[in-house]
């Protein structure tokens, strides 16, 4: 079952710290099997709206809230997954995966299916012994992933995830996310700073600007994956239409010349 998460009048800082909030007045509803697209210029809160929903900051002010409960802390029904993989490096693939089972105590005979089933569902049979450093890039953020998922979250707060792979290995594992949402149905949260990344994986798009939410684009395309990754799907022009009205939002407002003869 996915979360639904929701910020009202949110207002996120760094208490004790003068100056203005990061990010203030955000009013932000993400429904429960969303996967929504976060954009923004860089310093403008994107990952500070993240590791809120994470509980790993609290607001200042405003109200956030999990199914309508107050999100006070981490917990396990919300993952992360970073651009940084934050692989164990003394820790085998299949170690890796397993650990969000091992903290929570499960059972070592309850925790194999599981753990086999996500590392062969990312495409990494084969690889359960190595360690990280014996892994590509990509194989190393297919790690990430299997491990976010193993647990069973009900939402996944991606940091950028693939903003460090080469475009093929950022091409399959958009894909993967995908089909793995699609087969899920987790709520996702992605913070990006790529337009089109944003357009290909959100069902939704928010952008934040200013100190505040700017706007909320819904994205008109199909969700099935395959449909949606269609070089035909891409070029849509209601999708190009999209595309430029949020780089027009992440330009933020022409700067007026100054009058002749002024300096």
């Amino acid at each position: 079952m996915s979360l639904r998460l929701t910020a009202r009048d949110l207002r996120l800082g760094h208490p004790g710290h003068p100056g203005p909030p990061v990010l203030d007045g955000v009013d932000l509803d993400v429904a429960p099997g969303e996967l929504l697209t976060v954009l923004g210029p860089s310093g403008g809160g994107k990952s500070t709206l993240l590791r809120a929903l994470a509980g790993l900051l609290a607001p200042t002010g405003g109200e956030l809230l999990a199914d309508g409960r107050p999100l006070r802390g981490p917990g396990a029904e919300r993952a992360l997954v970073f651009q940084e993989d934050g692989l164990l490096p003394w820790r085998s693939v299949r170690r890796n995966v397993e650990l969000p089972l091992t903290v929570r105590r499960t059972p070592r005979a309850r925790r194999r299916a599981p753990v086999a089933e996500w590392i062969r569902l990312v495409g990494l049979d084969g690889l359960e012994r190595r360690l990280p450093r014996e892994l590509s890039g990509g194989q190393r953020q297919r790690v990430q992933l299997a491990r976010a998922l193993v647990g069973a979250p009900r939402a996944v707060l991606m940091d950028e995830p693939f903003g460090a792979l080469d475009a093929g290995t950022r091409a399959e594992m958009q894909r993967l996310l995908l089909t793995v949402r699609e087969r899920e149905g987790c709520t996702v949260v992605l913070v990006t700073h790529d337009v089109d990344e944003a357009l290909l994986l959100g069902d939704r798009v928010a952008v934040l600007g200013g100190g505040t939410l700017a706007a909320v684009h819904d994205v008109p395309h199909p969700r099935d994956p395959a449909a949606r990754t269609d070089p035909a799907a891409r070029t849509a022009p209601a999708l190009r239409a999209l595309r430029g009205q949020l780089l027009d939002l992440l330009a933020g407002p022409v700067p007026t010349p100054p009058e002749k003869g002024t300096r």
